[in-house]
């Protein structure tokens, strides 16, 4: 993978592209008002320049006090990864702010165009920044799975976007509701499970543990060495959303969205009705 280290080891030029793009986003998210996809300025499969507006947006919201709790994986899905020209995934930041799991409803009004995929978490018991970061040491490292939504959402208008854009925009993330059951792995196959979601009481969505890069312990081993990698390690007590276990659906104010994942039961998010 392209190094990322981050917008001050990029040329002038890519520099002013990166901040005009976070910027771009930054007034999309303040404003409320989707902005048009920042591949103009940084190109649409650019990894590093992607990873650079990223590290902008995210070093701009720890200078607000925001503080990360974990990462989430996407573009996890064969499928999804031809549609936008890439062979990898890509990851995000997921800050504590952006958990609503103990609330009552999720903030429509903090969302521009969501849509939700259900997902297995990981909650890590110790640190992933050394060793071979093999499957053995990864499967030993998690404390826990538990089933998740992760609420996606876009800046960018209609949802236009190409590999750079999503990296670019945090990977396109949102919010997240974690369930409240929470398995060890020597309980647990995460490979083996089962995934439905039903939306107002439809089914919307079906899949499988195999449909997160084979594995999702598969995902979470890709995150773990690409982090490292980077200098930003994976840490005992983060959260980690590895991917969706089938397609998502959109989830406008006044949606309520089930996922039943076999093992670890049912994860439910009601969105508030004011938008």
């Amino acid at each position: 993978m392209t190094s990322t280290t981050g917008s001050q080891d990029l040329p002038l030029d890519e520099k002013t592209a990166a901040a005009e793009a976070a910027e771009r986003l930054t007034a999309a998210a303040r404003t409320r008002v989707p902005c048009a996809p920042v591949r103009d300025l940084i190109g649409s499969d650019d990894v590093e320049q992607a990873y650079a507006v990223q590290r902008r947006l995210t070093e701009a919201r720890l200078a607000e006090g925001a503080r990360i709790v974990g990462r989430k994986i996407g573009l996890t899905s064969p499928a999804v990864q031809k549609q936008l020209g890439v062979d990898r995934p890509d990851f995000g930041v997921l800050f504590e702010d952006m958990d609503v799991s103990g609330l009552a409803e999720v903030p429509s009004d903090r969302l521009l165009q969501p849509k939700t995929e259900a997902e297995i978490a990981f909650v890590l018991a110790t640190d992933l920044g050394d060793g071979p970061l093999d499957d053995e040491q990864v499967r030993g490292a998690v404390a826990y799975a538990t089933a998740a939504l992760e609420i996606v959402d876009s800046r960018i208008a209609g949802w236009d976007i190409t590999f750079g854009d999503t990296v670019a925009d945090n990977a396109s993330s949102g919010l997240f509701v974690l369930g409240e059951n929470r398995l060890p792995l020597e309980d647990f196959e995460p490979v083996a499970a089962t995934m439905r979601m039903h939306l107002d009481g439809a089914l919307v969505s079906e899949g499988t543990g195999a449909a997160c890069l084979g594995d999702p312990l598969a995902a979470l081993a890709w995150l773990a060495r690409t982090a490292r990698e980077l200098g930003d390690p994976l840490r005992a007590g983060q959260v980690v959303l590895s991917g969706a276990l089938g397609p998502m659906a959109a989830t406008p104010p006044g949606s309520v969205v089930t996922a039943e994942i076999s093992g670890l039961g049912s994860v439910t998010a009601t969105f508030s009705k004011e938008g």
